[in-house]
């Protein structure tokens, strides 16, 4: 089917004139293809990830690396999705580049990029989905939807609520999977 851009057209869950490189605290929610139970199984109310669910988790703890304005916060692995709370704080470049026994960057060095948000959960998603594709023998194959949902914490309470829920999500699982 040709592209028609009455039919096929995807709106933006991103405010406008919103710089999503600035410091901030981010929650994001990242669906799998289908809804697919791909990360393990809740029982007894607590998340038992597989060995998916551990290649997820280990590229969630490795974004700093890569990233080094990320800060990670709250997170869960659930069956078929995954919660967090990502911080970037583009204070703690200068601060990890000018630390130890290298010498300082001069001006005439360029700074380091700050990246964003939505560079940070296609990070995410890219290198979990090649690494879980290498384990099942499926390269190419989608892991995760399309989209994810986003949202801007904007002060302490909703860091609380949104933290609560995250961490209160596996209890919450055989209710939800009933709606």
């Amino acid at each position: 089917m040709p592209f028609d851009p009455n039919m096929h057209h995807r709106r933006t869950i991103r405010l406008k004139e919103y710089d999503y490189s600035q410091n901030g605290l981010y929650y994001v929610t990242i669906c799998t293809k289908d809804r697919e139970c791909l990360f393990g199984e809740i029982a007894n109310g607590k998340m038992n990830v597989n060995e998916y669910g551990e290649i997820l988790e280990s590229v969630w703890n490795g974004l700093p690396s890569h990233y080094p304005n990320v800060v990670l916060h709250e997170h869960i692995v659930m069956p078929d999705h995954f919660h967090a709370i990502i911080q970037i704080d583009n204070d703690r470049i200068g601060r990890i580049v000018g630390a130890g026994f290298k010498p300082a960057p001069t001006h005439a060095e360029q700074p380091p990029t700050k990246h964003g948000f939505p560079e940070i959960v296609r990070a995410l998603k890219t290198f979990s989905s090649r690494k879980i594709n290498e384990l099942r023998q499926t390269q190419g194959v989608s892991v995760w939807q399309r989209n994810y949902y986003e949202h801007i914490i904007r002060d302490g309470i909703e860091y609380a609520m949104i933290a609560n829920y995250i961490m209160e999500n596996p209890l919450r699982w055989e209710e939800n999977k009933e709606m």
